[in-house]
């Protein structure tokens, strides 16, 4: 069984057959707007991750994250809602486009009472009359990504972060883990970053890389272009805040 955060997927899986597979395997998938199964038509990939879940005395709830990246560059995100509360504890399936309606779903099924949130299994010591174990694991939600990427295929993006750092020369470059969440990008958008009004960037070009993450959160990193090198030659730095990265091409700026 798949533990919170942990992403879902079927090998070889298209993105049109895992919402094939969703919808016929819920039983309100009728009632999600004509626009949210028009956009979907338009998925090129696809992310799930366990969101939350909780099981008791043989009942179990699960929420799902379901994350599509359509071809205008934007994501689509569906709450899937998995559970046995039911007279024959057979398994059901409920989709939802928001949380809270996935969140009040899970609520009223038939179920222990619940427990505040929590990240640990809690269990009394003994044997008659203790209670049964609980699970409860909750996760934040990713916002809904703040652009529209233009670069959408899987690997290219996670290449293009890996050869972005891989070039850099500043010893002060983003690390192993920003590293490490790259290689999970599925979309990136390269756009120039402008001065400041009063600043001088004379000799600097800042970009700023931006990647949208299989999870459906953004990262951003900035990279400056000069010749401001001993022997003249174009020379690649890579920050990880803009700030840091403006501060460097002001300061290098103010000494030419």
């Amino acid at each position: 069984m798949a533990t919170p955060g942990e992403t879902l997927s079927v090998p070889y899986e298209t993105p049109q057959e895992q919402i094939g597979r969703l919808l016929g395997h819920a039983l309100n998938s009728f009632e999600l707007p004509d626009e949210t199964m028009a956009r979907l038509e338009t998925a090129l990939a696809h992310d799930s991750v366990l969101h939350s879940a909780q099981h008791s005395a043989g009942l179990y709830r699960e929420t799902y994250r379901h994350t599509w990246l359509l071809t205008d560059g934007s994501a689509l995100v569906l709450w899937e809602l998995v559970h046995n509360a039911t007279a024959r504890r057979e398994t059901q399936h409920e989709l939802y486009t928001e949380a809270e309606e996935a969140q009040t779903a899970a609520a009223r099924l038939p179920f222990p009472a619940d427990h505040a949130p929590r990240h640990e299994a809690l269990a009394t010591e003994g044997g008659a009359g203790a209670e049964p174990l609980l699970l409860e694991t909750v996760l934040l939600v990713a916002p809904a990504p703040r652009r529209a990427y233009a670069h959408f295929a899987h690997e290219d993006s996670a290449d293009h972060g890996r050869r972005l750092l891989r070039r850099a020369e500043n010893a002060d470059r983003p690390g192993e883990e920003t590293a490490r969440l790259l290689r999970t990008a599925v979309a990136h958008q390269i756009t120039q970053a402008f001065g400041r009004p009063g600043r001088t960037d004379s000799g600097f070009t800042l970009y700023e890389h931006a990647f949208l993450l299989a999870d459906g959160r953004e990262l951003s990193l900035w990279e400056i272009e000069h010749t401001d090198s001993p022997d003249g030659r174009h020379v690649c730095e890579v920050y990880g805040e803009e700030g840091q990265a403006r501060g460097v091409m002001e300061g290098r700026g103010a000494s030419l």
